[in-house]
């Protein structure tokens, strides 16, 4: 399961030249920043495992409550970005983020490859699509499986450091996350067709491999 209530998810590339940098500052600056603050529970950073994944880069954050993405201590992180945030924001591109709130998260632990899908659907489709993420983490060696909801108010907020980065934009409403022990385990989950059975779509699908993972411990206060 996820380890809290909400989630911040994040979609990007980097420019090449910036790639090294941008994986030095996510490792020694960023992930622990936003893991420090309070209300964060865990980062992890996957990079895609398959040509066809893009963007390159998906992070996810799990956080206690959507009301900790919405306070002054997010808020105010956001909007005072450190010198290495501002120069690796203005290298990242197709970056597509979101807040979102949980609506279904099922499973024993997490994994080392994730699935992500994200996409629009009419609210009619919750019933179907909640039945088919319950179902996918089911599959044998699928470690969890998330359903997310998007709040389009508050991932639409324009913060100083959302201001620093090219091409910034929300995701679809609806968000699935399946995480597995190995990519074979996903290559039958949650197939386009059922989902779009149920009224979702388009879908962007994408299969990533996990890099790095940061927990809020009391090192991390």
């Amino acid at each position: 399961m996820l380890a809290g209530e909400a989630v911040v998810v994040i979609w990007n590339d980097i420019v090449p030249d910036a790639r090294a940098d941008f994986y030095a500052w996510h490792l020694d600056e960023h992930m622990a920043e936003r893991v420090g603050i309070p209300g964060f529970r865990r980062g992890r950073r996957f990079a895609a495992t398959c040509p066809m994944t893009q963007p390159e880069f998906f992070t996810l954050y799990e956080v206690e409550t959507m009301q900790v993405l919405q306070g002054q201590d997010y808020t105010n992180r956001l909007n005072a970005p450190t010198p290495w945030t501002l120069r690796i924001a203005q290298n990242l591109r197709n970056t597509s983020r979101g807040l979102a709130r949980v609506v279904e998260s099922r499973g024993a632990g997490s994994g080392g490859v994730m699935l992500t899908l994200s996409f629009d659907a009419p609210q009619a489709a919750m019933p179907a699509i909640v039945a088919q993420v319950r179902e996918a983490g089911r599959t044998p060696r699928v470690c969890g499986a998330h359903l997310c909801m998007a709040d389009a108010a508050a991932s639409g907020v324009v913060t100083e450091e959302a201001k620093a980065k090219t091409g910034f934009a929300a995701p679809p409403d609806w968000i699935i996350l399946v995480e597995a022990m190995d990519a074979a385990a996903l290559a039958a989950v949650l197939p386009d067709a059922v989902l779009a059975a149920a009224g979702a779509g388009p879908i962007r699908r994408g299969l990533y491999g996990l890099e790095l993972q940061r927990n809020r411990t009391a090192w991390s206060v």
